[in-house]
């Protein structure tokens, strides 16, 4: 990597915007004792001309954008007469002057459709108009080439990270006014009581807007109410994702078909993970190469859990054999450019054919699955999906004499000794995230209403710890898990994730075809 070639105050002065502001240029981590950048007025003179006319063509409206402004009413119609600031994020430090990939918040993409190629701190403001709100976005256009922060710059400068888009093109391929991110002050300072911020999004504007609170409401007690008010607002578009359009529904039948490709390449790849000390780490490779290829990147940590690590439910450090004989279990998503992303779980026989035990507890799993899916439709309650899985969980390890109690004992609210084996839950939402949806109220949520659009996993397991003694020994290190991604019809359901082989026959079948 390029040795970040410009100091704090060179690009300070850059940007001109008062220190404080959390709207100002992000400010370069290097430090002053290693900056080479040239400081004579005749390299700027010279770095600053001879360029060809940049592309100034301005896109059509991308596909995302009906299903935004759908979102931005209906959050508008929520929030009658209140400001509403929505960050997108910004960049977040790995390590110095390294920083994580950027990944605009949820709620931001939601309301915008700006996906992957999204401007970290971007801002979208929707400002109460007499018949609802008028939408502007802001961010930090690209410098000219009379600026030096187009090659002085590391952090947002061209020769660094490559041009970013002028206000124009954003506008066009949004189809929202932008302004620069300059002009996001003049909002913040008419900021009154009903101003609301998507507080988790951008944690450095939200203290911004807390102090600017305590400052021009003079009254604690108004500031207090003003963050109650903006988990209001975070719980509304949590809520509002609970179903999904037509557009969003395809997005995630995107992510869903790249993610089958992805277990296609892990499966043609299994004899080579067999060979290597650390086959965890290429199952997890040769996955994430495909969500780059075919997405934006993975959804999640990709989980490659082999033997034993299995039995740990988010396993993700991926650094074990994977043997033969054994079962590896892997828990992957493609997330799209869109930032829609599937959730998928297959456990696989590393050698190609089941032991009958892993036979055994894996189709126990797949009953349960299958089970939990044969009651979806509109009408149930969520909790209902669940409540069905692990009726088939608790009938199964009893018979395998693993309780102390009988199913039916156990699955009373006060017993649930089967949920020893399977401690998770069977399903939640998914969508933008891949815990979608996750500050929607309880009645919203588990204890809601199943209606079509919605989207969610179904995703039981059974993990048998290799030191647990309360199962037999044949048992122990075995782990499984099988989860879809569903979607919500008017009549039942719709398995988004069928073509990945689930039954122990069309598994062995799948890994001897791509062997």
């Amino acid at each position: 990597m390029s040795d970040t070639a410009t100091s704090s105050t060179e690009a300070a002065a850059t940007t001109g915007a008062p220190a404080s502001s959390a709207t100002d240029a992000p400010k370069p981590r290097a430090t002053q004792n290693r900056s080479t950048t040239p400081a004579s007025s005749a390299f700027a003179e010279y770095i600053g001309s001879g360029w060809a006319d940049r592309d100034e063509t301005v896109p059509e409206p991308r596909d995302a954008v009906a299903s935004a402004a759908a979102h931005r009413q209906a959050i508008s119609d929520r929030h009658p007469g209140q400001r509403l600031i929505v960050p997108a994020g910004r960049l977040k430090q790995r390590s110095n002057d390294t920083d994580y990939p950027f990944r605009a918040h949820s709620a931001f993409t939601q309301l915008t459709g700006w996906g992957s190629d999204a401007e970290p701190g971007s801002v979208l403001v929707l400002e109460p108009t007499g018949n609802g709100h008028e939408a502007t976005l802001f961010f930090r256009e690209r410098a000219g080439r009379d600026s030096d922060e187009f090659y002085a710059n590391p952090e947002i400068g061209e020769f660094w990270i490559g041009p970013r888009p002028s206000l124009t093109q954003v506008a066009g391929d949004l189809a929202l006014p932008t302004r620069h991110i300059s002009e996001l002050r003049q909002v913040l300072d008419t900021l009154d009581e009903s101003t609301l911020v998507v507080r988790e999004a951008d944690p450095e504007l939200t203290a911004e807007i807390d102090s600017l609170r305590l400052v021009q409401l003079d009254d604690h007690d108004a500031d207090a109410s003003a963050e109650d008010a903006d988990a209001e607002l975070a719980r509304d578009l949590s809520e509002l994702r609970l179903t999904k359009n037509d557009w969003e529904v395809a997005e995630l039948r995107a992510a869903v078909a790249a993610t089958a490709s992805g277990f296609d390449d892990i499966v043609r790849e299994l004899p080579r993970v067999a060979e290597h000390d650390r086959g965890e780490r290429i199952i997890e490779g040769v996955f994430n190469a495909r969500a780059r290829l075919d997405g934006n990147a993975v959804g999640y940590d990709t989980i490659a859990a082999s033997g034993p690590h299995a039995c740990i439910l988010h396993w993700t450090r991926n650094n074990g054999p994977v043997r033969p004989g054994d079962l590896v279990l892997i828990d992957a998503g493609v997330e799209v450019d869109s930032l829609f992303t599937a959730d998928i779980t297959r456990t696989l026989p590393v050698s190609g054919t089941f032991t009958p035990t892993q036979r055994l507890v894996y189709e126990a799993v797949r009953e349960a699955a299958d089970a939990a899916y044969a009651i979806v439709r509109p009408g149930i309650r969520f909790r209902e999906v669940h409540a069905t899985a692990m009726e088939v969980i608790a009938r199964r390890v009893a018979e395998w004499g693993m309780l102390p109690v009988s199913a039916e004992e156990a699955l009373q609210a006060d017993q649930q000794q089967h949920r020893r084996y399977m401690v998770h839950g069977t399903s939640h939402h998914l969508g933008l995230d891949v815990h979608d949806c996750a500050q929607a109220r309880r009645d919203f949520y588990i204890d809601g209403e199943v209606r079509a659009g919605m989207t969610f996993t179904i995703e039981p397991g059974l993990y048998f710890q290799p030191d647990d003694l309360t199962v037999p020994e044949e048992f122990r290190g075995i782990g499984v898990r099988i989860e879809d991604d569903i979607l919500v019809t008017e009549t039942g359901a719709e398995n988004l994730s069928i073509a990945i082989p689930r039954t122990a026959d069309d598994v062995e079948a799948w890994i001897a075809r791509l062997r």
